[in-house]
């Protein structure tokens, strides 16, 4: 399947490693879940960042050692982008 198609969600992608990684699928044409616990300006910002270079990216606040949350994580992605493909923990 290209690239292009695939779902990657970045889990704490609004900062540091997490956020190059987030923007580096982006630029290799993945949609991008930029996911953060509690720094939702930041990851607007990586949001931001990459659909100004033509990707495709949302935020997704959920907090990963909570069940509840991973389980909305991946439902909100499913139904907004589609299916994750790729994982980064």
């Amino acid at each position: 399947m290209p690239s292009t198609h695939k779902v990657a969600i970045v889990t704490g992608g609004s900062r540091g490693i997490g956020a190059a990684i987030a923007r580096q699928l982006a630029k290799d044409g993945h949609a991008v879940v930029v996911n953060y616990a509690g720094d939702a300006t930041s990851a607007r910002a990586v949001v931001a960042d990459i659909e100004s270079r033509g990707g495709r990216a949302i935020a997704l606040q959920a907090d990963v050692s909570k069940e509840e949350d991973v389980l909305r994580l991946f439902r909100e992605t499913d139904a907004q982008l589609g299916a994750p493909m790729v994982l980064v923990n």
